[in-house]
């Protein structure tokens, strides 16, 4: 076997080559392919090598990083833990691998034998090591850090080939493209560690027993699917299962036309993407709420995510989980984001004129970025703190990050929403809102719909509100005060008494004033519309 298996585009070769040659004169020895001779069975002898490598070095360049093979290879390394990947010019990375800690090279660099490449060599030496169970060299420096939190934090999940029913070539080639879309897709989000293409696509054709290809590909969750042409519509099929228990945890069919084969894969792929994630978070949180004991990080942030944050006790308890998941791993991002969602929340509901609470919310938001910079809820949150604060433009730039790290993740496309409400941008709104729900049909928070009332509000169209804040329960007073302030609009003193008196006997220190000095709009016409509304409908001044 060799030592070490070099993943990287043949255009890179010359520039590969010194990397090569200094790892050969530490000892090991290397397989970088370029010996093959044409006609050998080339995806067999790659897989086979790599299967039995001590180290996998990838080589970023901007060649490569467009290269399937070289995605692959690094993810099945990865998901074998004998990855060491290098990058050239800062080429951005695949999402799949952000996470991973990248050395950076230069051609210079290499020549001169710098600290840069006497890094890439301890790396190797670690991994080598480890797999020959010897302890590695002392570096000089220090360690090399991973990436925080993953290994405790991360739900390993694997997508097989979705099976292409009629065994028409078409149909499997496009069973192939659905599930190489879903493996893509299901990368963005941090807290899932999926399984590659190379590794899930070794058991196309098996008879799936579930819990063997858990024990191989070593994951909790299990996506299959099917593709069969009906006519001029196209069936796909998946399904989640838990591979500890043998359970079907989803499952959903999508009837599309096979006229726009690519609109429609791009729809399905995105739905059953986000749906899966929902699917996975629940069953999780479920397992967890079992087994309180010896939790990782992730099931606190999960229990803790699970719970009423609009009910004081609720959030309450939601704080207490998410400080004991960063006591757990403090370089988990994602607590300290939700974190400061919880601490931005009390400071709206809070009687007083401090915003200590807002300012501790937007350190904690600014923390979470800073442990994970590829996770789309931890720029979420720091863009819904800015809003607090009345940073209008960080606001959205934080939002647009959010959006572009994971276009599919539907709490983030409905938070732009709540962005744009207060931008006065209520029209817009409802389509980041609209989105959301197509992304995942089963999106149902209560927040999604007061702030799809509160944007029908901002055009003036009172009835639909009303009909979005039926969806809630109407024992927050911030949706009473809501309610109130549309009767008013319409006419419905009563009503809208009513709703205003309910209002204040949840919260008996209600003031319009103090209401509207937390709520961000950045048009005072609009401030001043959801005022006047507020005291017709009979609240405190």
């Amino acid at each position: 076997m060799a030592d070490v298996f070099v993943s990287y585009s043949r255009r890179d070769k010359a520039r590969v080559a010194p990397l090569v040659s200094a790892i050969a004169a530490r000892g090991w020895s290397v397989w970088w392919d370029p010996e093959i001779i044409p006609g050998q069975e080339f995806d067999r002898q790659i897989d086979a090598e790599l299967k039995i490598a001590a180290a996998v070095l990838v080589v970023w360049t901007p060649h490569s990083v467009d290269s399937r093979w070289v995605r692959g290879e690094a993810r099945d390394a990865a998901d074998r833990g004998i990855l060491v990947p290098v990058r050239f010019e800062s080429v951005p990375l695949p999402i799949d691998v952000r996470a991973i800690h990248t050395i950076e090279l230069d051609d210079a660099a290499v020549a001169a034998g710098g600290p840069q490449l006497d890094e890439m060599l301890r790396a190797l030496d670690g991994r080598i090591s480890r797999q020959q169970g010897r302890q590695p060299e002392p570096a000089k420096s220090v360690p090399l850090p991973g990436a925080p939190g993953v290994a405790s934090t991360r739900v390993a999940i694997c997508v097989l080939p979705f099976t292409g029913m009629d065994g028409e070539p078409g149909q499997q080639s496009l069973g192939d493209g659905i599930t190489e879309d879903i493996i893509t897709e299901l990368s963005r989000w941090r807290f899932l560690a999926v399984r590659s293409r190379s590794a899930s696509f070794r058991h196309r054709g098996d008879a799936v027993d579930v819990k063997a290809v858990a024990r191989d590909l070593n994951v909790r969750f299990i996506v299959e699917g099917s593709v069969r042409r009906m006519g001029e519509r196209i069936r796909i099929t998946a399904q989640l299962i838990d591979a500890e228990t043998g359970d079907h945890v989803w499952a959903e069919k999508f009837d599309r036309e096979s006229a726009d084969i690519s609109s429609m894969q791009d729809q399905v792929v995105r739905t059953i993407v986000s749906t899966l994630v929902g699917r996975v978070q629940v069953s999780h949180a479920e397992r967890a709420r079992r087994n309180p004991a010896n939790l990782a990080a992730y099931e606190y942030v999960l229990k803790g995510n699970a719970l009423r944050w609009d009910d004081p006790g609720g959030a309450e308890e939601a704080k207490r989980l998410f400080e004991k998941a960063i006591e757990i791993d403090p370089g988990y991002g994602i607590p300290h984001a939700l974190l400061a969602a919880i601490r931005y929340g009390q400071w709206r509901d809070d009687p007083g004129d401090s915003d200590a609470l807002l300012v501790e919310a937007h350190a904690l938001a600014r923390r979470a970025v800073e442990l994970d910079e590829n996770d789309s809820t931890c720029f979420s949150m720091l863009a819904q703190v800015c809003l607090l604060r009345r940073s209008f433009d960080m606001a959205l730039q934080h939002m647009r990050r959010a959006i572009e790290i994971n276009p599919n993740n539907q709490w983030n496309t409905a938070d732009m929403g709540v962005v744009l409400v207060y931008l006065g941008q209520p029209e817009e709104a409802l389509v980041w809102f609209r989105r959301a729900k197509e992304i995942d049909p089963y999106f149902d928070q209560p927040w999604y719909w007061r702030s799809i009332g509160q944007a029908l509000m901002g055009l003036h169209r009172d009835e639909e509100a009303l009909a979005m804040f039926e969806h809630l329960s109407a024992s927050h007073y911030r949706v009473a005060a809501l309610v109130a302030c549309c009767h008013a609009r319409l006419g419905n003193l009563g009503r809208a008494r009513a709703s205003a008196s309910a209002c204040v006997a949840m919260k008996p220190d209600f003031s319009t004033r103090h209401f509207m000095a937390k709520e961000p709009f950045k048009n005072p016409a609009d401030a001043a519309h959801l005022a006047e509304s507020l005291l017709l409908a009979g609240l405190p001044v």
